[in-house]
């Protein structure tokens, strides 16, 4: 048995069925790749546009307070980051100078 097998390995015809029959499978692949890439492009906008559908937009006065909200918290982080550093730099020029 394992000499038919060596037989089969080793002849021509049957490596060359299985080059054409593998040539054959990779072109039909590709094929299908290519299909699936232009599906795969129609259906990701498609998804995203049903997805769009489902959020939840805010109103322009939700909007404007959120803004407002952001604004303040910035201002805040600002002005307590200046006032830290505002307190090292004293604190070097006394221990420095």
């Amino acid at each position: 048995m394992a000499k038919d097998l060596e037989l089969e390995k080793n002849s021509p015809d049957v490596s060359s069925d299985k080059a054409k029959k593998s040539k054959d499978d990779k072109s039909a692949k590709d094929k299908k790749k290519a299909g699936k890439k232009k599906k795969g492009f129609v259906k990701y906008f498609k998804d995203a546009r049903s997805e769009f559908k489902k959020v939840v937009w805010p109103t322009p006065k939700e909007t404007t307070h959120n803004t407002i909200v952001v604004l303040v918290m910035c201002a805040l982080a600002a002005v307590l980051i200046f006032g830290i550093d505002s307190l090292f730099g004293l604190l070097n020029g006394l221990l420095f100078h």
